[in-house]
């Protein structure tokens, strides 16, 4: 596929869905760095020559770029592929990934699919790379698909983004220290803004890790970082870390008549499966192999949303009865002026189910859940970059990622 037609291959009949955005900056931040820290030192030098950088080089400052521009013109298609959403799901009182009746929207316009997609896109562009035959036009695409793949692996690992009820949870409104917010901007970025605020003391000094401290950037969130990859990643995920890569082996139905028996010899796994309309393992998306599994990855990030995300109270009275219907839009802010405003704005009295407790926000601050959702996103999208640009005859790539 040339990179011209990149814009073509993600943008197919998805204007009919609402746009999304996840994690707030900060989130898709923490991800990005998470991800620079695990690079194979070869693969750096080649985003930064891909993003264009001119002085110093971070991922960070283009992970939520999909989200700024996303209501200009030209962008507006991209809406769709940050988010996917089952019509049969509807957490907590039913979890369906897809469910009986499949997925809501466009096929294969989502989050899961566009992962696929832009990782495809830059399989490609690589081999016209090391092949001499770039063109402009290809390493502009090639730009563009590299912040979209950084941007949608931080999605995915929002759990609000793997569910279509209330808009991903824009339609639901909640108090959260007695304010009133929704569900998708708590996930989206008050859960981790107090963290950011509560942090220990101790984390705003340097860690005596340059293979950290060389990928911070002096931000406000630097603190939270440190603790994140020391506590988490180089601490209690020690050992689960590896596991958070692996994919299943591929498989479908079994195959019904010689005409699909052919079809699946001829043209592949996926491409036979789609030609002759098998349902896959993955959830029918056809996204997944034994390198690249968002399906399989984003499966029991979607199960928060029924243990955790979308607590029972809101179903029953008399939180049920509250009515919100919002702006219309499955969208949610890209910056972090929100949180500031959150913050700032006086606790009152509010008809809305309290979230700051001890049996909801404790036990996610407890249990580490939105720490160990950004550190897979990091982790994983560690893996796919290092996958598409390392040099994997070097010794140092352990499991498709850096190790610290």
């Amino acid at each position: 596929m040339r990179l011209s037609q990149v814009s073509f291959v993600l943008a197919a009949g998805s204007t009919i869905l609402p746009y999304v955005s996840a994690w707030g900056a900060v989130g898709h931040e923490v991800v990005a760095t998470v991800a620079q820290m695990h690079l194979h030192p070869s693969v750096m030098p080649i985003l930064c020559d891909i993003l264009n950088y001119k002085g110093d080089c971070h991922l960070a400052p283009v992970a939520a770029w999909a989200d700024r521009v996303r209501g200009l013109p030209q962008y507006r298609w991209t809406g769709p592929l940050h988010y996917i959403g089952a019509t049969d799901d509807y957490p907590s009182e039913t979890c369906a990934f897809p469910g009986e009746k499949g997925w809501e929207g466009r096929k294969n316009i989502n989050v899961l699919s566009g992962i696929r997609n832009v990782t495809n896109v830059l399989e490609d562009y690589m081999d016209l790379r090391k092949a001499g035959l770039t063109t402009e036009n290809d390493e502009d695409a090639a730009q563009v698909a590299l912040k979209f793949l950084i941007h949608f692996v931080g999605d995915m690992h929002m759990p609000l983004h793997l569910t279509g009820r209330d808009r991903g949870g824009n339609g639901i409104k909640v108090s959260f220290d007695h304010r009133v917010t929704n569900l998708h901007s708590l996930w989206d970025g008050l859960l981790i803004a107090k963290r950011i605020r509560t942090i220990p003391s101790n984390y705003t000094r340097p860690l005596p890790l340059p293979e950290v401290e060389d990928h911070l950037r002096g931000t406000i969130y630097d603190p939270y970082i440190r603790r994140v990859v020391w506590e988490g990643i180089m601490g209690k995920y020690q050992d689960e870390v590896e596991s958070w890569l692996t994919c299943p082996e591929p498989s479908v139905q079994a195959v019904r008549s010689p005409w699909e028996q052919w079809v699946s010899w001829a043209f592949g796994r996926r491409i036979g499966s789609w030609i002759s309309d098998q349902r896959l393992t993955d959830g029918g998306l056809n996204t997944d192999d034994e390198t690249l599994c968002p399906y399989h990855w984003a499966t029991p990030i979607h199960a928060l949303n029924c243990q955790i995300v979308f607590p029972k109270a809101l179903d029953k009275p008399p939180y049920n009865h509250v009515s919100f219907s919002g702006s219309g839009d499955h969208a949610c802010n890209s910056s972090n002026k929100a949180d500031e405003v959150h913050w700032l704005s006086a606790p009152r009295k509010n008809p809305y189910l309290e979230l700051d407790t001890p049996a909801y926000s404790g036990v996610i601050q407890d249990e580490w859940i939105v720490e160990k959702l950004m550190s897979q996103g990091g982790i994983r999208l560690a893996a796919v970059l290092n996958w598409l640009f390392a040099d994997v005859q070097d010794s140092t790539l352990s499991n498709r990622t850096y190790t610290l």
